[in-house]
């Protein structure tokens, strides 16, 4: 059931791309819901699985790449759209590609990316990492960024003139904390993925100790 849930979030991914390439402003809003729901259902796999008491590698690691598939796609969206530079994209991909090529050689010898048998040597990269706090502030950021430019794509629409949205994307608060989510999410994607990378390096040399 937590694999489906995962599967049906990435569905709903790309129906939400689709509506956005629309250029219709009420599918553009509805694709705003829709992001809403697909960060929601985030950790509602991993919740049902731990209800369900089936949690598994396979599991952990399909929900790692449903995450890179939703934060890549939508960073090359935006990006092809003109809301972002092209460099977005290409920092998130390359951190994932070397993040996840760490972690798998962690995989083998045992360790997980979160939990009690995580990979990370020291409290302050597993709170980075792997705490509950930065990973939920991580996935606030990201969300709240991405609901932000959907909304300003809809509302730079010849049709959004004078609308709710066209009128609320002008105030300078509702921009200020639209690009600060925005640029705290892609700070983030480098500040979360440099520990994984020092840290796999004591796994890959055979020094679990690390720099404790």
């Amino acid at each position: 059931m937590a694999n489906l849930i995962t599967v049906g979030r990435l569905l709903l991914l790309f129906v939400t791309i689709a509506l956005i390439y629309t250029a219709s402003y009420p599918l553009a809003i509805l694709a705003i819901g829709l992001i809403v729901v697909v960060f929601l259902s985030d950790g509602l796999d991993g919740f049902v699985a731990r209800r369900r008491n089936s949690a598994s590698d396979f599991g952990a690691v399909l929900d790692i790449a449903g995450d890179r598939v939703v934060e890549n796609a939508l960073w090359i969206v935006f990006a092809e759209l003109g809301l972002i530079g092209v460099w977005a994209p290409l920092v998130v991909m390359t951190r994932g590609f070397f993040v996840d090529a760490m972690r798998s050689i962690t995989y083998a010898q045992g360790k997980s990316a979160f939990g009690e048998n995580t990979m990370m040597l020291t409290p302050l990269s597993r709170f980075l990492t792997a705490s509950r706090f930065m990973r939920a502030f991580y996935g606030a950021a990201k969300a709240v960024g991405f609901v932000f430019l959907t909304g300003l794509f809809a509302a730079r629409l010849p049709v959004a003139q004078g609308t709710t949205v066209g009128m609320l994307y002008e105030q300078a608060w509702l921009r200020w904390l639209g690009w600060g989510m925005v640029y705290s999410a892609l700070a983030l994607t480098i500040i979360r993925g440099v520990p994984v990378l020092i840290d796999a390096m004591y796994y890959i040399r055979g020094d679990r100790k690390g720099w404790q």
